[in-house]
């Protein structure tokens, strides 16, 4: 049982996210709580140049909005929204919040990530907590 566990999702992925949250549930120590963070890439400067975009912190409430709406109402989830690699930021979220699991997702990718989606095997190598890694249920 874990006392702390962060669930990063995608919303390109969302079909995943009932089965992250489940599996959560079920691996939580009482009183525990679920972290879900979603990561949002920031725009290089070199590309911020020829194109015309918002700040990260109007992306940020309208992300939020959708996980709620997504997740529902929930006590025992926080939900975070961060800027960045997500390969990089979920292992330091993790750390920082005192994570002792980290539940991703994986699509199923071709050989290029081998066996893994490239974010959830940034999160596996630099992960200083234990990494679970879900699939999508097979159709």
């Amino acid at each position: 049982m874990y006392s702390k566990i962060l669930v990063p999702v995608e919303l390109d992925h969302e079909d995943l996210i009932p089965q992250k949250l489940a599996q959560a549930r079920g691996m939580l120590s009482p009183g525990g709580e679920i972290l879900v963070l979603t990561v949002l890439e920031s725009v290089p400067g070199y590309v911020s140049e020829f194109v015309t975009h918002k700040p990260p912190n109007h992306l940020t409430a309208e992300v939020e909005g959708k996980l709620k709406a997504l997740i529902g109402e929930a006590d025992d989830v926080a939900i975070h929204v961060g800027t960045g690699k997500p390969g990089v930021e979920i292992p330091q979220f993790a750390e920082d919040h005192g994570c002792s699991l980290i539940i991703v997702g994986s699509h199923r990718p071709g050989i290029r990530d081998y066996f893994l989606g490239s974010t959830a095997a940034r999160t596996v190598r630099r992960a200083a907590c234990s990494v679970m890694v879900v699939r999508p249920d097979p159709a």
